[in-house]
């Protein structure tokens, strides 16, 4: 059988990285998909699981979404009534954004499925070597332990 094409660039770290994460996203997506959701939503609705009541420009930068594209992804996840916009109780020329009962039990499935496509994604490694691939994964990303 013929060398695979690109031996120099598949010996960069850089390719490798890449191809893992295709793959790991694809695994993620697939799953969500199951859910109806897509990647976006699953990180707007964990990220307002965590920063509720948030005012919507602030969930923007602090995913690092264009509010143009977060528009989009909160008209869907309002459509789905999964999250609530409503005037911040700070600012009400703002809105805050706040997740729904609903909203709470569909993350719950999304984070259990993006765990179950990870633990797919990493299936030839051990415990010991999974533990040890994501704090090197953390450093080369120059990400602390909590990143």
């Amino acid at each position: 059988m013929a060398d695979a094409p690109l031996p120099e660039i598949r010996s960069l770290p850089s390719w490798q990285l890449g191809r893992a994460a295709a793959r790991g996203r694809a695994l993620v997506a697939e799953a969500l998909a199951a859910e109806g959701l897509k990647m976006w939503h699953h990180v707007v609705l964990s990220a307002v699981r965590d920063l509720a009541p948030v005012a919507q420009a602030d969930l923007g930068r602090g995913i690092g979404l264009d509010p143009k594209d977060l528009v989009g992804v909160l008209n869907d996840l309002q459509a789905a009534r999964l999250v609530v916009r409503a005037p911040d109780p700070d600012d009400r020329r703002k809105n805050a954004v706040s997740l729904t009962e609903e909203g709470g039990r569909v993350l719950a499935r999304c984070e259990k499925a993006a765990r179950a496509a990870n633990d797919a994604l990493l299936a030839p490694l051990t415990a010991q070597e999974r533990t040890r691939l994501l704090d090197m994964v953390r450093r080369v990303a120059g990400t602390d332990a909590d990143g």
